[in-house]
């Protein structure tokens, strides 16, 4: 268990050595993130290495998930210009963690596309997916000595439904109909080449594994005993999740219900509504089977039924055919799209186990938002509590689960949402960017301790207790994200499985 953070959300050094502008620079520097916010500097991790790697250490990470700068890497997007002083940096940054034993989980892209690219079309182009290829064999060649989880793109949807589909996220188009599709398509053939690239060339060396990291809500039929609700919520979570996941871990092509849907919406409204791209047969060859592992970022669930009056305007719920609802029951956050649902995570656990043949899962990101400097942060504590409680549910299930991140490490840069929402364990103070410690840092430092979640019953939990230089006492049992392990006489606390 461990947490995680994002680049551009956390690093700033925006223009420091040789580094190109990605198209988050300029979408916050035209003011479109809330309260003209940048991240110019954000939490200045680019000079702050020792300090992120000793708040990690208070945390008792085993793991910490981060995304590497693909314009601090290559500036124009393109491998023919080399950023030496990117490459040195994160390799100081890997190397710092695996001196402290905390494993580099490591995306290649968190949504920070070069600015070079998307002025020649961005994910829109095709040409992009190569630049991808040659990006990743680059970050692999020179890092994958030391990582062995290594992440393709985070959270793609977010990338094709808000940054070319509303346009609330960089780039800052809207076209839901055609540049979405277009953009996931692109993608999804990234992806497989650069797993191919690792595949062939550095798995046997470097003895690592690749995979892909989607984000998905539960979609909760909104009448379970209506049929076309419980067909609807099915469509949300193909069109969220399944529209990558199916291609990858499946068959190299679209879920049939996606197929299917937007020839019906095409045909009923007589138009061209939506434009979904189709893969060659060589492609979906090529395609399918190209993750090692899927990584889940989750945070909240739906409630979903069908549209009740079709319409023919080109956003994603009229594409889709569904409707989405909130249960007025759900406690709210400072994020206006969050509820905090724990069962959810376990029910789209158990989705993916059946829709995708129980594939390895690590949840790569799941946490909860406030704003202000409330560090008495006892909700975040609950939230943590019960979702991993689920997540810990889900394995008595069956499913597979492998590993998981909490978002996030520090207060940062949120997006479109700038510096208003803060998720963090340590509360980030934006005028001299020293991190202090919420109170969640230590619940979270506690359930990292022991891999996973003591009983809430038992107030005497050897989990709980503090250990005296790292050493149990006496023989106990802990439960873990794996089920109850024993600890004998003058053990360590450790981790129950081998994996992150």
């Amino acid at each position: 268990m461990g947490s995680s953070s994002a680049a551009f959300k956390v690093e700033g050094g925006w223009a420091e050595g040789d580094k190109g502008q990605s198209i988050w620079d300029v979408f916050g520097q035209h003011g479109q993130a809330d309260d003209n916010a940048t991240a110019n500097v954000a939490c200045d991790s680019y000079h702050k290495i020792d300090y992120d790697v000793y708040l990690l250490k208070g945390l008792q990470s085993k793991v910490y998930h981060f995304s590497i700068s693909w314009s601090r890497i290559f500036p124009t997007g393109l491998k023919s210009k080399v950023n030496s002083a990117g490459v040195k940096y994160y390799n100081r940054l890997i190397d710092r963690l695996i001196k402290e034993n905390i494993k580099p989980m490591v995306t290649l892209y968190h949504w920070d596309l070069p600015q070079a690219l998307q002025e020649s079309g961005g994910w829109q182009n095709e040409s992009t997916s190569q630049a991808f290829m040659e990006y990743a064999d680059f970050c692999f060649s020179s890092f994958g000595d030391r990582v062995k989880h290594w992440i393709t793109f985070h959270e793609p949807w977010v990338v094709s439904y808000a940054g070319y589909g509303t346009g609330q996220h960089a780039p800052g188009i809207k076209d839901p109909g055609n540049a979405s599709f277009k953009v996931s398509h692109n993608i999804v053939k990234a992806h497989a080449k650069a797993w191919h690239v690792y595949n062939d060339k550095y798995r046997a060396s470097q003895q690592g594994q690749v995979g892909i990291s989607l984000n998905s809500d539960w979609a909760e039929p909104k009448d379970p005993n209506n049929p076309d609700d419980v067909s609807a919520a099915e469509r949300y979570l193909q069109f969220m999740l399944g529209w990558f996941a199916h291609p990858i871990l499946v068959n190299g092509d679209y879920p049939e219900v996606l197929k299917t849907q937007v020839q019906h919406i095409n045909t009923q409204c007589s138009t061209t509504l939506a434009e979904l791209p189709t893969f060659s047969e060589e492609e979906k060859a090529y395609i399918s089977g190209t993750a090692d592992f899927l990584g889940i970022s989750h945070y909240t669930s739906r409630m979903v039924n069908a549209s009740e009056i079709p319409s023919c305007v080109a956003n994603y719920d009229n594409i889709g055919g569904f409707a989405t609802h909130v249960d007025p029951s759900w406690p709210t956050t400072s994020s206006p799209w969050l509820y905090v649902v724990p069962w959810g995570l376990r029910r789209i656990l158990n989705w993916i186990k059946e829709e995708f043949n129980n594939p390895p899962i690590y949840v790569t990101e799941n946490g909860i938002s406030e704003r202000g400097t409330d560090l008495n942060d006892v909700w975040r504590e609950h939230y943590f509590k019960h979702y991993v409680n689920e997540a810990l549910k889900a394995t008595y299930d069956g499913v597979d689960l492998r590993g998981y991140t909490a978002w996030c490490l520090m207060d940062n840069f949120e997006w479109a949402a700038g510096y208003a929402e803060r998720f963090g364990f340590y509360y980030t103070n934006y005028t001299d960017l020293t991190r202090i410690p919420k109170e969640s840092s230590k619940y979270y430092r506690q359930l990292i301790r022991c891999n996973g979640f003591p009983d809430p019953k038992n107030v005497s939990h050897p989990c709980l207790q503090p250990e005296p230089e790292g050493k149990m006492t006496e023989s106990r049992f802990c439960l873990t994200i794996m089920g109850w392990v024993r600890y004998q006489n003058g053990t360590t606390c450790e981790p129950s499985f081998s994996h992150v």
